[in-house]
């Protein structure tokens, strides 16, 4: 099948004289998730991780992909004739480093512009013609050589009360007025659903696990106009956004008025979050301001008062949603009822459904038991589903959206009997975890600078893992957000009071088990004698850790008080909202050795 459809590609490149095609993961809004319509490198490759790239050339094919999922894709790609290349590894050449020396010059690169972010086809069109060989931005044959290919989501969006919000659209607007006048500019261009959905308190079931619409947006010192599938509108939610000052127009017409702009208008944009066909059509009369971070992601990320309640309300319903879950397992895994790795997953999400509130999971549950805990981002599906033995470790990864929060979290939980190493590294990867919960900083410090604290205890043992330590989320939207993070690349922008951002180190031995614990954290103000502002963590998450996995020998004091001050505080604020069997299940976990 992969090949067939990587021979119908061919077979159009050669019709329109290219000789090689990129394909990414992203659509025309950049996102993450994408809509069935657009998932067109899973379509062509069969490889279903979140990230990657698929290179097409007359005669090879490859995929670029992080750590992540370099064990999923060496299994999904077996057999297609697509090479797995590893992204971040020494000896592993850039997609571009790799065309280069496939192609010569006069050769040409196709790719489709409307899904590709500005920054980065700037970057591969100028990187390809210093080496004399052509592109073409506007290759896109897929409705030709793709049969039955989805067309694009018509679900009704809804509007976000502000009760949970926090605030009006027409007040996050004139801060958005009041930040494009301190970068010098009047209009400013919205692709990006999550920073829309912020925006106009707007939400949508158009994309998997993200509560957005298909949307774009154009806002003025005069103007916020909405570009939307206006028959999705109800008419309730298309008048509360008439009154909040916003134009409606249609989802289609966005490039017809960038198009329309004259040359006193000065066009804010954030090249990584606009795709490239929307960039060409703001006109060469006008003038950009481009920026690193749009200052809608830096608003988004600073959450209001209400919601960061929101976020400790969501942390409460989850948390006696994943209680009820723990406390069933335990008991059928003491029964020695046969389970999978889809039986858990099923069973977690039933709990969370018994919330009138739960609105749906904020991203694919990674339930991996075994060996598939290594697999970073696993997701199981019927030809992989394992039985849960009573013995190792369960890793699982779960979160849901609530109108008023969206949560993320990870344990690695013991199904019986575990070795000494197990113990090991899951200690360590606790000991990570509890110090960077416990951080204090000066306000204004970046995630690379705490990055260390999550994996000291891992590198003194000669360990690492690869992945980000912690990402930012959105108040009921994206599980994923910026612009902060935790991570051992550096990343400029700040962890500022209001900022939520996780906290997951891990471990991961191929072919044997993976460990991570994940909780949320809320960057708070800390009150010190010294000089300065200084920043601390709120532990946002509310549910026990596995205690049955940890060598005590390992951690110290502080630790350990940590760690019984958690789950006093875990008891505390669930234990009212349990039946009583899971209430007396809750208490028996919290036990000291």
């Amino acid at each position: 099948m992969i090949p067939d459809r990587i021979q119908r590609l061919r077979e159009a490149m050669q019709a329109g004289n290219v000789q090689a095609c990129i394909i990414p993961t992203t659509d025309p809004h950049i996102g993450e998730y994408t809509p069935d319509c657009w998932k067109t490198r899973r379509w062509i490759s069969g490889f279903t991780g979140s990230a990657g790239t698929v290179l097409v050339t007359t005669g090879k094919a490859g995929l670029w992909t992080d750590s992540r999922y370099f064990l999923q894709a060496e299994e999904e790609l077996r057999g297609t004739g697509i090479d797995l290349f590893k992204a971040g590894l020494p000896g592993t050449p850039s997609p571009e480093e790799w065309l280069s020396a496939e192609l010569s010059p006069g050769d040409t690169v196709g790719f489709e512009g409307a899904v590709f972010a500005a920054s980065e086809a700037l970057a591969l069109i100028a990187s390809f013609n210093s080496r004399g060989i052509r592109v073409n931005p506007a290759f896109a044959p897929y409705d030709r050589i793709w049969d039955d290919r989805p067309p694009k989501p018509h679900n009704e969006p809804f509007i976000l009360p502000e009760s949970f919000a926090g605030k009006s659209v027409r007040s996050k607007i004139e801060c958005l007025r009041e930040e494009m006048r301190k970068l010098g500019g009047n209009l400013t261009l919205l692709a990006s659903l999550d920073m829309i959905a912020w925006l106009f308190n707007l939400r949508g079931t158009d994309i998997p696990y993200n509560p957005v619409a298909l949307a774009y947006a154009l806002v003025s010192e005069k103007e916020a106009r909405l570009f939307v599938q206006r028959q999705k509108l109800s008419p309730a939610a298309a008048e509360y956004l008439r009154e909040q000052g916003v134009t409606l127009d249609d989802y289609g017409k966005t490039a017809a008025c960038l198009a329309a702009c004259d040359a006193h208008d000065t066009v804010v944009i954030a090249p990584d979050k606009i795709n490239y066909h929307l960039y060409t059509s703001i006109p060469d009369r006008c003038k950009l301001v481009k920026v690193p971070v749009h200052p809608v992601d830096f608003l988004k990320a600073v959450k209001n008062e209400t919601e960061r309640s929101g976020f400790r309300r969501a942390m409460q319903t989850d948390g006696v949603a994943l209680v009820k879950f723990l406390c069933w397992l335990d008991k059928q895994l003491a029964t020695g009822q046969p389970l999978t790795e889809l039986e858990v997953s099923d069973r977690l999400s039933a709990f969370r459904k018994e919330s009138e509130a739960f609105f749906g999971e904020s991203f694919e549950t990674i339930a991996a038991y075994g060996a598939h805990g290594a697999i970073v981002h696993y997701a199981a599906r019927p030809e992989t589903n394992a039985s849960i033995l009573p013995e190792g470790v369960l890793l699982l990864d779960s979160g849901g959206h609530y109108p008023y929060g969206t949560t993320d979290i990870t344990r690695t939980l013991a199904t019986g009997p575990v070795s000494d190493e197990m113990k090991r590294d899951y200690t360590l990867v606790l000991k990570g975890n509890i110090q960077l919960s416990r951080a204090v900083f000066p306000k204004g410090t970046v995630g690379m600078q705490l990055d260390v604290l999550a994996r000291q205890f891992l590198w003194k043992a000669g360990q690492n893992f690869l992945h980000g330590t912690g990402h930012g989320v959105g108040h009921f939207l994206n599980v994923h957000e910026g612009p902060q993070s935790i991570r051992m690349n550096y990343n400029p922008n700040p962890l500022l009071p209001g900022m939520v951002v996780s906290n997951e180190p891990g471990i991961y031995k191929a072919g044997r088990y993976g460990i991570r614990i994940e909780n949320l954290l809320l960057v708070v103000p800390y009150e010190t004698a010294g000089d300065g502002e200084y920043c601390a963590f709120e532990v946002l998450t509310l549910c026990p850790i596995d205690t049955r996995l940890i060598d005590r020998s390992l951690m110290s004091v502080e630790e350990i008080r940590w760690l019984d001050d958690y789950h006093q505080k875990v008891y505390r604020q669930l234990s009212p909202l349990l039946p009583e069997e899971e209430k007396e299940w809750l208490k028996s976990t919290l036990k000291k050795d």
